[in-house]
């Protein structure tokens, strides 16, 4: 089956506009644009595809084009942004069941024994990791959304599991490639998909958005995998793209947080908590002291310098809004105001800076930990907003803390620092946080949302 020169160019053009969306993606203030390029390469791509010479479009597909779109279009509109990180893992897991479908409908289209060597090879690797990251994907969706257990499961001799499944998945792998026949085939899909569900199920909650990141990548090399066997140079370049960039931002996050990517991969680096030291200090008890609305309105306006650390319970509560309004409250009153974010705030690479944006807070003084970590210290007010695992200090002061080692926003430093919670319960990754019982730390109970709202009406009083 020949292209056209047209259909070509067209495809060129297609690939040339994913380069430019993942560019654009780069920065909040073209990220817009990026997604735009996006989707105007999506449709190029799609018409182009379902335009080759000879190729004629069962009316199935074309429903499950159209169909999939509205389904798309609804789920975006309809999803808020907390829902977000478990969308995208869900989304993830499609693209994998796709390349396994795809790869058994080429298996069966040739049949026994039908096809090369090195198309047999094309079909196995895109199944296998097709499967594995359909099914690693869907655990990940359940833990983001809930339904199970953010809590690492680790099995006995885990890492002797993931590789007798790798070795597993290897000789099935030979026997495809040698017969051609349907069962190795079946049965490496089948481990690759125990596979996919156990290397998630052993990674920790405080390590979810690197794993987000990771099935990303995944997905990325499963099209990729995909485009070798259908002989598409759009979808080598596609998901060569995705699962590069993927692997990318997965290296930099762990970087950031000091974790081992190969370990938060193969098992879930601080899964074990080490065990403590003789003598060791016991979990952090103590008093907390606790602050009204009206008292952190006084407190603000006596400040100069305010930094706010946005965190997951701030996205829960949609509070953001509320935040915007504080932040131009206490600009208009010349107060130097700026927000901290922590690469892993939240549970997807980048959720706190997609909800600064969407409630127009300006880029300039939104800015990462390694930015404003210096400052905090000359900081008059920092107020956390559901947030927890990020401004541990028992991540630098304690050895014996599953976080120990992870770079953490240096709240603590300020001269006042006033979280604000619904409890004084443990954050995403379960462990106490010391910061709750400093000296220089007062609580403000409640949902994130009320609470700014109301600290809000009261600096607008005293306007």
């Amino acid at each position: 089956m020949t292209e056209l020169p047209i259909i070509t160019f067209a495809l060129l053009i297609a690939a040339v506009l994913f380069i430019l969306s993942l560019r654009g993606l780069s920065n909040q203030e073209s990220a817009r644009r990026g997604n735009v390029f996006g989707m105007v390469g999506m449709a190029i791509a799609i018409g182009a595809t379902l335009t080759i010479p000879g190729l004629s479009p069962h009316p199935l597909v074309i429903a499950a084009i159209v169909g999939g779109g509205a389904l798309g279009g609804v789920l975006a509109a309809r999803v808020g942004m907390t829902q977000m990180p478990e969308l995208v893992a869900l989304l993830h897991s499609f693209v994998g069941l796709a390349a396994v479908l795809v790869g058994f409908s080429v298996q069966l289209h040739a049949g026994p024994g039908g096809g090369h060597a090195i198309e047999h090879v094309e079909v196995f690797v895109d199944v296998l990791i097709g499967a594995l990251t359909c099914t690693g994907s869907i655990l990940a969706f359940l833990k983001l959304r809930g339904s199970v257990s953010g809590k690492p499961m680790l099995l006995p001799a885990r890492h002797l599991f993931n590789l007798s499944m790798l070795l597993g998945s290897v000789a099935m792998g030979y026997l495809y490639v040698d017969s051609g026949a349907l069962w190795p085939l079946l049965v490496g899909s089948a481990i690759a998909c125990v596979l996919g569900v156990h290397l998630v199920a052993a990674i920790g909650g405080a390590d979810m958005p690197v794993v987000v990141s990771m099935l990303n990548s995944y997905s990325g090399w499963t099209a990729a995998a995909a485009g070798f066997m259908l002989k598409n140079n759009l979808l080598i370049v596609t998901g060569a793209l995705v699962g590069s960039s993927g692997a990318i931002l997965s290296y930099i996050m762990c970087k950031a947080m000091n974790r081992s990517i190969w370990n938060v991969i193969f098992g879930g680096f601080g899964a074990d908590p080490p065990k403590a030291a003789a003598g060791a200090p016991a979990a952090p008890q103590g008093e907390v002291q606790e602050i009204d609305n009206a008292g952190l309105a006084t407190t603000l306006l006596e400040s100069a310098s305010v930094v706010i650390v946005p965190g997951y319970g701030m996205a829960v509560s949609r509070a953001q809004h509320a935040v915007r309004e504080l932040c131009e409250l206490l600009r208009a009153k010349g107060k130097l105001v700026r927000f901290a974010i922590h690469p892993v705030a939240g549970r997807l690479p980048g959720h706190m800076n997609v909800l600064m944006a969407e409630a127009n807070v300006p880029y300039d003084i939104v800015l990462e930990m390694d930015e404003i970590n210096d400052d905090l210290p000359a900081t008059d007010v920092v107020i956390v907003i559901g947030a927890n695992d990020i401004v541990n200090p028992a991540a630098e002061d304690d050895p014996t803390s599953p976080i120990a080692g992870m770079p953490v926003l240096q709240v603590w430093k300020s001269k006042l620092v006033v979280v604000n919670k619904r409890s004084r319960a443990a954050g995403y990754a379960g462990i106490d946080n010391p910061l709750f019982y400093k000296p220089n730390t007062k609580m403000l109970f409640g949902d994130a949302k009320g609470a700014i709202e109301k600290v809000v009406t009261e600096l607008r009083a005293r306007a």
